[in-house]
């Protein structure tokens, strides 16, 4: 029998730590009572309003939207906080009203959260109903969380926003309970009348929400034309640009793509990304494409996409296909350092308040949740990191949860059974898990209206940075009819890009990347050695080890490579290299399988060459085929086992193939489903990969000055970049104030300065105040080239002084002395702690001892005071012969090696006028293999020796109150962590201590995918 009430004062978990419920949890709870409608009034947003609309129509009732907002304090209240007020949308007027006041609320610079003016309520008044929640007409509960029962978690919910602080609010007191009632309770504790009102009111609202209806941006196109004319003109014009050939196939497949695009209403989204890419193609914006869509030769006509689906047998259905019912997915993927110029482009072109940045939520995963809860009620910080430490990390798509990690892990159970607290903790963990913790900005998902943003969603501003982001999350925002622009950073092509402006700037040769040749001997070659440190996708020393097997010579290669190397698909990486060095064993489970598995030695590399079997030997349309896909990545086991009985039964009646082969081909199949790269994608990102090797192979000094550049802000990169230049020849030096830029900066044989000029255009992560040396003519590239760390590399050392330091010897050259320096470098930021980093790490080498200069710092500093201000200082100062005017400093004893080194570390984060382990060469050099060596070349579980310095020591306690260790031990050519238990931990504890270097002997393991070794015996060096 339906229930005589409708429940108006509902919060859900997107009250951000205030309340417990789900939105399918409360729309289950509101049905089981009867209910046919059903309220939502978050505090001060509207984060959940489409989902809970979505919930509500799938469980037929009827969703009321609404918000719970505080109003500016009023002088006639005692409310603290202001009076609180309910609102709700009536109709769709009502809806957009809520839309506008909760951004405008939002966007407003309030303490404590927002607040809804008496001028907001009155500009958006129409359809918005509105109750005030301590009304005694109507029946309110309010509600925080579903059970009695429930109470505990939602305190301990509310102490986690209090920072651990356990404690009621003075808004609720011990005694109230904000539980689901039921409607037993809702009819004992209101009066009929009130009941009714709430029935009253639900009558009231009645918005018509059409979701996923899509609208696009306001693409200027002229005056007698259309969407669809225009994608046409593109297409041509593309088609001319590319020089590619009018073949009857061309045509047949352009038009076949053409007709799909335009008889979808995609046109408008087509246009728009291709002058997205446009802007950054004009501007030397380096961009690829992620997923599918370089499957299509539409895109890759009108530039949206750098590989040629043809050559690379790419299928259009992968990417859209006239079953698919969703909206086409473009990822676009720019130079990090340059993202923003595109963002803004977009903001200056589509307008500023029609253009922003998707929010997403932070959710209480496992970990999270336990040490949240730990440290709410009030327990020691290691019993939360104790109980954490237990629970696996999930795989991609599929966090771990509790449930889960209890039945995995039998020491976590223990835990649990055995521990009273952190039984307490975990099963409160469970009621709070899953639970909106945050909203941030999403990484990459941007929005684009033909109307202002607020016209189709909340917004609000960034938490932490202060940037517009909408309330809706990415899945919200496209059931609102806006389609998502994912706008993606990727840090190595701005390395491209930096590399390139680099050998143009040096050598005088303009490279365009997109254009290299893909047969380049010495890139081949250069990968089939190992050298992989700064390449995309290639690096790291697994994939390394398997490209030293397979000697790649093709693009195909690179490509097999990039999809194969994940879990389930790099269990195919051992064929495939057998396959490709001998050709006898390449063949076909089924002739026809031969025209999209030729390039991969007859075997499945790709998602596509999975679907393709579905279709061609299955009987499978393209949406079964996604189907198959989609099912087979969530891992459901009914799921799967209905989908494999389904495509074997395809592969016998269609195929007219035997029941053993069909069930080998499933077989072959499974591995790939969840985690294989689609074929585009893979050409997509191995084109980028290789690019990377080329700019490597052929310009290894700049290249790898651009990675150094890139990555500047990473100690541990640094120095795993540093020791690969010195691999392959590249001197790294210290700052020079005479040779050194902001950043790192390559000194060329052959080349001098003949001027210096502000970088054109964006050179790494440079600005404006970046500055790069011009040659003096034009050299081939040199093995003896060598990099100098950048001005700005120095800690302790502010880039305004070193910007001061470029421009002064741009205008005046090199610095020939140390009082010429003091003198002319004008800057208050020079100043005792400045001079003593330049001095301590090397960059003024060329005009003192270290030693010396820092015994008489103090009067550098009173030279440096005087020389600026004009005053004399010839009390102080005389001049020495030849006319060149300098300090006299007193005499002292010069920095060791050991002190030079420990200066480099403290300031550069690293060694690099030489190294500890360099007294150790002799030695070192008679080991069998090098750390580096070792990652590449050695197989888990194998006995093995390492030497090196300990960089780092990490001392834990194990659950019996056993110290042991992790440490990390370099050598010149990388590092690994080793694993030290108890035993051999109190055995050589005095040794384990950071500059220590030390020879180790143990077992090699695979430890969360990285490689490690398990001490068995250590000795210092």
């Amino acid at each position: 029998m339906s229930a005589k009430f409708v429940y108006l004062h509902a919060h859900s978990h997107y009250s951000l730590l205030q309340a417990l419920p789900k939105l399918p949890e409360l729309v289950r709870a509101a049905a089981a009572q009867g209910c046919t409608a059903l309220a939502l009034t978050d505090r001060g947003n509207l984060y959940g309003a489409i989902e809970f609309i979505k919930e509500c129509t799938s469980a037929g009732l009827k969703p009321i939207v609404g918000v719970d907002v505080q109003i500016e304090n009023n002088p006639s209240t005692s409310l603290r906080a202001g009076r609180r007020l309910l609102l709700y949308a009536e109709n769709y007027t009502g809806y957009k009203n809520l839309l506008a006041i909760v951004t405008e609320s939002n966007l407003a610079e309030h303490t404590g959260g927002p607040v809804v003016t008496n001028d907001m309520l009155k500009r958006h008044r129409e359809g918005v109903l509105a109750l005030d929640p301590k009304s005694t007409e109507v029946a309110l509960p309010e509600i925080f969380y579903l059970s009695p029962a429930d109470r505990r978690a939602w305190t301990t919910l509310r102490a986690i926003e209090n920072r651990g602080v356990q404690e009621e609010s003075d808004t609720y007191v011990e005694e109230e309970n904000f539980h689901f009632p039921t409607k037993t309770e809702m009819e004992a504790r209101y009066t009929p009348a009130q009941l009714a009102k709430t029935l009253e009111i639900a009558e009231h609202c009645n918005l018509e929400l059409t979701l996923g209806s899509w609208v696009f941006p306001n693409f200027p196109i002229p005056k007698n034309s259309s969407y669809d004319k225009e994608l046409r003109v593109l297409i041509e014009a593309g088609l001319k640009r590319r020089g590619i050939p009018q073949s009857p196939a061309v045509r047949e497949r352009i038009e076949y793509e053409y007709k799909i695009i335009c008889d979808k209403g995609y046109s408008p989204y087509f246009l728009v990304v291709a002058d997205l890419l446009d802007f950054a193609r004009k501007n030397g914006i380096l961009t690829t494409i992620r997923g599918s869509v370089a499957g299509s030769l539409v895109t890759y006509a009108i530039g949206v996409t750098n590989v040629d689906p043809l050559e690379y047998k790419l299928p259009f259905e992968r990417f859209l296909n006239p079953e698919r019912p969703s909206a086409p997915d473009i990822d676009m993927d720019y130079a990090d350092n340059r993202r923003d110029e595109v963002i803004e482009y977009a903001r200056k072109k589509y307008g500023v308040h029609n253009v922003a940045q998707i929010g997403t939520f932070g959710t209480m995963l496992a970990r999270g949740v336990v040490r949240d809860v730990a440290r709410a009620l009030g327990y020691p910080y290691g019993l939360g990191d104790r109980i954490a430490k237990e629970i696996p990390f999930g795989s991609q798509g599929f966090p771990m949860t509790l449930e889960r990690a209890l039945a995995d892990n039998p020491a976590l159970a223990k835990i649990y059974n055995e521990e009273d607290d952190a039984k307490e903790i975990i099963d409160l963990g469970k009621k709070l898990e899953g639970c909106a913790r945050h909203i941030s900005v999403h990484a990459a998902g941007i929005v684009i209206s033909p109307k202002p943003l607020v016209e189709y969603a909340p917004l609000q501003l960034d938490p932490k940075g202060g940037k517009i982001i909408t309330q809706y999350d990415m899945h919200s925002i496209e059931d609102a009819g806006l389609l998502k622009f994912d706008f993606l950073g990727i840090r190595n092509l701005a390395i491209l890009a930096h590399a390139v402006q680099l050998v143009k700037k040096v050598h005088g040769i303009k490279i365009d990347i997109e254009q290299v040749p893909l047969d380049d001997k010495k890139t081949f070659e250069m990968l089939a050695r190992g050298e992989t440190e700064g390449t995309f996708q290639l690096n790291g020393a697994g994939v390394t080890r398997y490209l030293k097997e397979l000697r790649p010579t093709t693009i195909h290669d690179i490509n097999a490579m990039v999809a194969l190397f994940r879990p389930g698909p790099m269990e195919t990486i051992p064929a495939y290299i057998e396959r490709k060095h001998n050709p006898h064993l390449v063949h076909y489970l089924d002739p026809r399988m031969q025209d999209y598995l030729d390039t991969s030695y007859g075997l499945i590399v790709y998602q596509d060459d999975v679907l393709l079997t579905a279709i061609k030997l299955g009987g499978y349309s393209w949406l079964e085929a996604d189907t198959l896909r989609r099912a087979m990545g969530k891992k459901i086991p009914e799921v799967m086992q209905a989908e494999k009985e389904k495509l074997i039964k395809g592969f016998i009646e269609y195929g007219t193939l035997s029941r053993s082969l069909a069930e080998k081909l499933w077989r072959l199949i499974e591995p790939f489903a969840a985690y294989g790269f689609n074929k585009a994608h893979a050409a997509s990102y191995g084109k980028v990969a290789y690019q990377t090797a080329y700019m490597k192979a052929n310009y290894p000094a700049l290249y790898m000055a651009a990675v150094l550049t890139a990555e500047s802000g990473n100690i541990d990169t640094i120095a795993t970049m540093v020791a690969e230049c010195k691999r392959m020849g590249v001197p790294v030096l210290p700052p020079d104030i005479n040779e050194s830029f902001g950043d790192f900066t390559v000194i060329v044989v052959g080349t001098a300065e003949k001027s210096l000029s502000p970088a054109a255009g964006h050179i790494g992560d440079a600005s404006e105040k970046d500055f790069s040396a011009v040659p003096e003519k034009n050299t081939a590239p040199n093995a003896s080239d060598s990099i100098r760390f950048g001005l700005y590399s120095i800690k302790n050392f502010g880039s305004g002084v070193a910007d001061s330091i470029i421009a002064e010897r741009k205008v005046g050259g090199q610095f020939i002395s140390l009082s010429d320096f003091l003198s002319r470098v004008d800057d208050q930021g020079l100043n005792k702690k400045g001079l003593e980093s330049l001095v301590e790490c090397g960059a003024l080498d060329q005009l003192g001892e270290r030693g010396v200069m820092l015994h008489n710092i103090e009067r550098l500093l009173l030279y440096h005071r005087d020389a600026t201000k004009e005053q004399s200082h010839e009390s102080l100062f005389s001049t020495l012969g030849g006319g060149t005017s300098d300090i006299h400093l007193e005499p002292a004893p010069p920095a060791t090696m050991g002190q030079r080194l420990a200066w480099e570390k403290e300031l550069l984060g690293l060694y690099v006028s030489g190294n500890p382990l360099d007294q150790f060469k002799e030695k070192l050099e008679r080991r069998p293999m090098t750390i580096g060596q070792l990652k590449t070349h050695t197989q888990p579980g194998v006995t093995t020796v390492a030497a090196g310095m300990i960089e780092d020591v990490r001392v834990i306690l194990t659950r019996g109150g056993d110290q042991m260790a992790f440490i990390k031990l370099s050598d010149q050519s990388g590092s690994i962590e080793a694993v030290v238990f108890p035993k051999n931990f109190v055995e050589h504890r005095d040794i384990l201590k950071p500059e220590t270097c030390i020879a180790l002997k143990g077992r090699l393991s695979n430890r969360n995918g990285e490689l490690s070794i398990v001490a068995e015996q250590m000795k210092v060096l």
